[in-house]
């Protein structure tokens, strides 16, 4: 992982649609001081998972435009924010990086 996000916060959420993803990923970046760590495609359907990472309070920010954006163009299947990931989350967010 090129980045060093240690003691950073994790917003994660998951699309149906791609096209959807994306939307929602510019309006959270737009939103708040976040890094797009990463979009995973899901690989059994169109939609995609992304990783965005900052402090709790920008994560929190951008994971609310996010929701509000992304549900305009699919649906979100998923949403969750990591206020504190422990050393082993931060070891399993990073495993499925660039697969």
């Amino acid at each position: 992982m090129a980045e060093n996000y240690k003691g950073s916060a994790i917003g994660i959420f998951e699309m149906d649609s791609l096209c959807a993803a994306y939307v929602a990923l510019d309006a959270a970046a737009k939103a708040a001081a976040v890094q797009i760590q990463s979009v995973e495609r899901n690989r059994l359907k169109s939609g995609a998972c992304v990783k965005m990472r900052g402090s709790i309070s920008d994560v929190n920010a951008a994971m609310d435009a996010a929701i509000a954006a992304g549900e305009k163009h699919g649906t979100v299947t998923s949403h969750h924010v990591i206020a504190a990931p422990a050393d082993d989350t931060e070891i399993a967010m990073s495993m499925t990086i660039y697969k």
